[in-house]
């Protein structure tokens, strides 16, 4: 009989989708990953669709099933997708911006199964939140979401996009974290995607990055909730460069992992669908994987160019490449991606250097000696991911 934990597919376990059910958004926030505005938006995935896509994700395993936009709570079929994925048995989370929450859907969204929702804090206050979110109330608007969730006793964690812009008042936004009583606080790195990429002066340097996330891991004892640092692969590789230096045992419940996380889980553990089906590594990195209208998911999962190559140290260049903790980290392949052109290059905010190079890798000085002619060129003819890749190896 088939271990119900265990993924029936061959490949490796993919533990986390989100699927982006809607572009549609009532917010405009500067940093958005997918521009999304009020839509309408033709084509997105028809309910029906939605079901199919669900039963062909649990054919390949029992992964984290995360529904995203824009805002899911736009969708009017949300609460009916919901409870199908729960009903197949797929841990349902939301991920939404918390200012069309109220107790009535809070209720609803636990009565479908979803299993807790995800609410973006971006600042300590009104003001700074507001302006990030570029709209007037946007705070007092999580506030009433937060509340409506935990009238509903529905589960939520808080996520926060690290930039400039709150760089300085990380400790005050954790405090309101825990002030409000979530189970857990998700810190993103700026991906400059979307309408990200009019934000690289908000970017923080590769030195700032390790700093902070080395506060990060140091506040896991000090906080009485889980952390978790994402698209900052360099957490897992400090996380554990700290718990050495140390000499301690590495608690991974404390920052909402297992022994086995990676950093970057793009193509590996984790994708991302779009609402019109394309699949990509995640939704930072807009390398097209396949479309689930022209191929089952399980053969996109499988098979697909761009998730094998992730799957394959020896074909990534510099650093990455010959890292002692590419399997703890990996680099941010979308950071990559926006720099260079190629997703297979060295992880651009990373000061780290390899203490030796890993066996089998055949890309190191061809790919560094090819990095400005090469990846530039490419990344300016707007060539596939898989003819990048075949440039420079």
């Amino acid at each position: 009989m088939e271990n119900e934990n265990q993924s029936p597919s061959k490949f490796p376990e993919l533990r986390l989708l989100a699927w982006e059910v809607t572009r549609r958004c009532n917010l405009s926030c500067l940093h958005c990953r997918a521009s999304a505005e009020s839509g309408p938006y033709p084509d997105e995935l028809s309910t029906e669709e939605g079901f199919h896509l669900l039963e062909q994700i649990r054919e390949v395993g029992r992964p984290v099933v995360i529904l995203t936009g824009g805002e899911p709570l736009l969708r009017p079929d949300i609460f009916e997708l919901a409870w199908y994925g729960h009903s197949l048995g797929l841990r349902m989370v939301m991920a939404v911006n918390g200012t069309l929450l109220d107790i009535k859907k809070a209720r609803k969204l636990k009565a479908s199964g979803i299993q807790r929702i995800s609410i973006s804090m971006d600042g300590a206050t009104a003001e700074s939140h507001d302006i990030f979110r570029q709209v007037k109330g946007a705070y007092s608007g999580i506030i009433k979401g937060i509340e409506a969730a935990r009238a509903a006793e529905l589960e939520f964690q808080i996520n926060t996009t690290i930039t400039r812009h709150n760089l300085h008042d990380l400790a005050r936004i954790q405090e309101k974290v825990i002030e409000f009583g979530a189970a857990a606080h998700h810190l993103f790195m700026l991906v400059p995607t979307g309408r990200g990429r009019a934000l690289t002066d908000q970017s923080i340097s590769a030195e700032e990055y390790e700093k902070t996330l080395t506060w990060l891991v140091k506040q896991k004892d000090k906080i009485p909730l889980s952390i978790k640092a994402t698209c900052a692969p360099h957490y897992y590789r400090i996380l554990r460069e700290t718990a050495r230096k140390e000499g301690k045992e590495i608690n991974f419940k404390s920052h909402g992992l297992d022994a086995v996380t990676r950093g970057c889980l793009g193509g590996v553990g984790f994708c991302f669908i779009s609402h019109i089906g394309q699949v990509q590594p995640c939704g930072y990195l807009e390398a097209d994987s396949g479309n689930i209208r022209k191929q089952t998911f399980p053969e996109i999962w499988e098979s697909s160019p761009v998730f094998l190559a992730l799957r394959d140290q020896t074909r990534y260049l510099g650093k990455c490449g010959q890292c002692e903790y590419f399997m703890v980290c990996g680099g941010c392949r979308a950071r990559a991606f926006e720099a260079t052109g190629n997703f297979l290059r060295e992880e651009p905010l990373c000061t780290y250097q390899p203490k030796r190079r890993a066996k089998g890798n055949r890309q190191e000085t061809r790919g560094n000696r090819q990095e400005t002619r090469g990846d530039k060129r490419m990344k300016n003819k707007n060539l596939s991911p898989i003819a990048s890749i075949e440039k420079t190896v």
